[in-house]
């Protein structure tokens, strides 16, 4: 019997927030709930269904006793049934009650919820001009659930799609939001710290200033710690130093400053790649700020792989380990 992946508890959750979806469908002829068409179709997609037709099959094979779980007592629908349902059914409506259901599922790294936020074409997609919608997305670090995403206006850029995207979520008091260069702006920061969450941010380029200060401080001075990782013949040293934040530093809520130096030795070959970090957060330890930068690197592996089958699954550069890149 085909398993619903989805536990009973958050079932019923999940069941409670579709019944809030008006339904689009003309009342004459109507066999199948459209909650449960949707709860199907979702637990579907999370079981690795790609397709109508594969919900469909799904379905068929998951069994009277998962299709009522999942509010579908009538059994299974056909393939047709699906794609008519979620054609009609407003697409930002159903991605906010998605989102509120996966911070049920979302977890905790040393306590905190933290969120990476980042954007990306998507690609084997095209909007009516026949270019790649372009989202800015918020995942969930340790499982990888997007928690809400909005589309960027083509006349605009990701930045203030970023802010709208805060705007969105309800209560963000106590969370952690990771972030790349591109966003490493005051007025991005404020909209974080208005929301009552921390953030992490990469000093890249793109405010000279403020990276120039960072490289400069004394971080021969500062103790360090350090994580190594081997996998398909690569050795990597993650090397992480964290002082307060200097009193001249001038961004906002700027607690504590970092540097980050990532060592990869491969066939003899190695490669030393070094960003700097700030962020608003006071008391969390050189390991924390670690974990959570680390943790970044779930926008690629967990988001933008995902979101690109018609590229290669090969790793591109950090967008957080740009910059002071040097061969051995």
């Amino acid at each position: 019997m085909t398993s619903s992946s989805i536990p009973a508890a958050r079932s019923q959750y999940l069941l409670e927030l579709l019944g809030r979806v008006r339904d689009p469908r003309r009342k004459r002829g109507r066999r199948h709930p459209l909650t449960g068409l949707l709860a199907v179709g979702i637990a579907a997609v999370i079981a690795g269904s790609r397709s109508f037709a594969a919900i469909g099959q799904w379905a068929a094979d998951a069994g009277p006793e998962v299709l009522a779980g999942l509010g579908a007592a009538r059994g299974p629908a056909e393939e047709s049934t699906f794609r008519r349902a979620f054609a009609l059914v407003s697409p930002d409506v159903l991605d906010l009650l998605l989102g509120a259901w996966l911070w049920t599922r979302a977890a905790r790294v040393s306590g905190r919820l933290v969120i990476a936020v980042d954007g990306k074409a998507v690609r084997g997609a095209k909007n009516k001009e026949g270019k790649a919608p372009h989202l800015v997305a918020a995942l969930a670090h340790g499982i990888g659930a997007v928690l809400g995403q909005v589309a960027v206006d083509a006349k605009s850029n990701e930045i203030p799609a970023v802010r709208d995207l805060l705007k969105a979520f309800g209560d963000l008091a106590g969370a952690v939001i990771t972030i790349d260069a591109l966003h490493t702006q005051h007025d991005t920061a404020t909209a974080i710290l208005a929301r009552r969450a921390d953030y992490v941010m990469a000093v890249k380029g793109n405010m000279p200033t403020l990276y120039r200060q960072l490289r400069k401080l004394p971080w021969t001075a500062v103790p360090a710690v350090s994580s190594v990782s081997t996998d398909h013949g690569r050795r990597a040293r993650r090397t992480l130093k964290a002082a307060l934040a200097p009193a001249w530093i001038e961004f906002a809520g700027a607690a504590q400053v970092a540097q980050v130096r990532r060592t990869v030795t491969k066939k003899g070959k190695k490669t030393v790649e070094v960003v700097y970090l700030i962020t608003s957060d006071r008391d969390a330890d050189p390991a924390t700020l670690a974990a959570w930068a680390r943790g970044h690197w779930h926008v690629e592996n967990k988001l933008h792989w995902v979101r690109s089958p018609g590229t290669s699954l090969t790793r591109r550069t950090s967008p957080w380990s740009e910059r002071e890149t040097r061969h051995g």
